[in-house]
């Protein structure tokens, strides 16, 4: 009695001196810091089912300020974070993710070897694929008479007012890039510095930069033309039929969110099981059916009906892809992205 009257004490001074950004910690749970709105409500109670592992699930809404949080709290108070590429070599550096243990997701081999081992984590000693795509041109046709091929085209007169891009400094500065012939993931200020000049361009009060706001403004018809994740492509174009979405000639950035389990995490058992369980078919297909994006799982294609299997959006081409780069972490460069983006918004109000 008296060993156990001294652990409740233990854990109440531990609750009470917690920071209370940092959820409390309990056997049998998984923490996961995400996006919102990212994996599917009935899939969570699946593995809670099958497992009887509880999911707290949490969430933000941009890859930086999910970054700031772990960098302020050492790595600690999630077992499972979902990171975008660019961000996950940041991650590396600062000591704020776990090595991966392979042997401990026997579903790994579901994934398509082309999306692993890419740049930002070579032999994915830290990340696991959840999902891909891709931010290519959305334009209503009912309101453009003339062909969209190219991210410069968005500079046309008739597009003055009408455009919507997200408030995304590396995927929008990414497509200034591509359109001004630089690469995606330049660290060269001044090609930076031309993308800046490029987006000035496109300065106009009319104009929408927010990627919460991309769907509806294409479906409303409140914006005519604009750059937009594939997901949300298929979503809008779900509603509203005279929109078509298109691979520029200059090609598009492509983006992977990858589970990160972060050094702090201390239900790490609960997390490898909540990867591997997520790593099969059928709950990657419930993931792409939810938020139409594309699944590095080669085992949901199987599982996919035909309309979904030979959507260009969902599946692109060899063809659709052949200038496509991966978003990549630029290291020090970072610092001019974030400097010349500011500047944007600044200069653009």
């Amino acid at each position: 009695m008296k060993r156990a009257l001294s652990l409740l004490t233990v854990l109440l001074l531990t609750a009470l001196f917690l920071p209370p950004s940092v959820p409390a910690l309990a056997a049998g749970k998984v923490i996961i810091y995400n996006w919102s709105e990212y994996i599917p409500d009935d899939v969570l109670e699946a593995f809670t089912k099958e497992t009887g592992i509880e999911v707290v699930y949490t969430t933000y809404e941009s890859n930086e300020s999910m970054h700031d949080k772990l960098l302020i709290q050492k790595g600690r108070g999630y077992d499972l974070v979902c990171p975008s590429t660019y961000f996950i070599p940041q991650m590396i550096k600062e000591g704020l993710a776990l090595k991966i243990d392979k042997k401990r997701i026997p579903n790994l081999k579901n994934v398509d070897p082309k999306l692993l081992n890419q740049e930002f984590d070579p032999d994915n000693r830290y990340s696991i694929p959840y999902m891909w795509g891709n931010y290519g041109l959305i334009f209503n046709s009912a309101l453009v008479k003339n062909a969209v091929t190219s991210w410069n085209d968005l500079l046309r007169p008739e597009f003055k007012g009408k455009i919507m891009l997200y408030d995304d400094p590396r995927m929008t500065m990414g497509i200034a890039l591509l359109a001004t012939g630089a690469s995606l993931n330049s660290t060269k200020e001044s090609e930076i510095r031309a993308a800046y000049e490029f987006l000035l361009k496109l300065r106009d009060p009319k104009n929408v930069f927010d990627v919460t706001a991309a769907k509806n403004v294409m479906v409303n018809n409140h914006s005519v033309i604009g750059g937009i994740w594939n997901g949300d492509a298929q979503v809008a174009m779900d509603e509203n039929s005279d929109l078509v979405y298109i691979y520029p000639k200059e090609g598009v950035p492509l983006w992977m969110d990858s589970f990160v389990i972060p050094s702090g995490a201390d239900n790490v058992d609960n997390a490898y099981a909540f990867i591997n369980f997520m790593l099969r078919p059928e709950m990657a297909l419930r993931s792409v059916e939810e938020y139409r994006y594309s699944s590095p799982n080669l085992g949901t294609l199987e599982l996919m009906d035909k309309k979904m299997r030979e959507s260009r959006l969902l599946n692109p081409t060899a063809d659709d892809l052949r200038n496509a780069v991966m978003l990549n972490g630029v290291g020090e460069a970072k610092a001019l992205y974030d400097l010349y983006w500011e500047k944007f918004i600044t200069d653009a109000k």
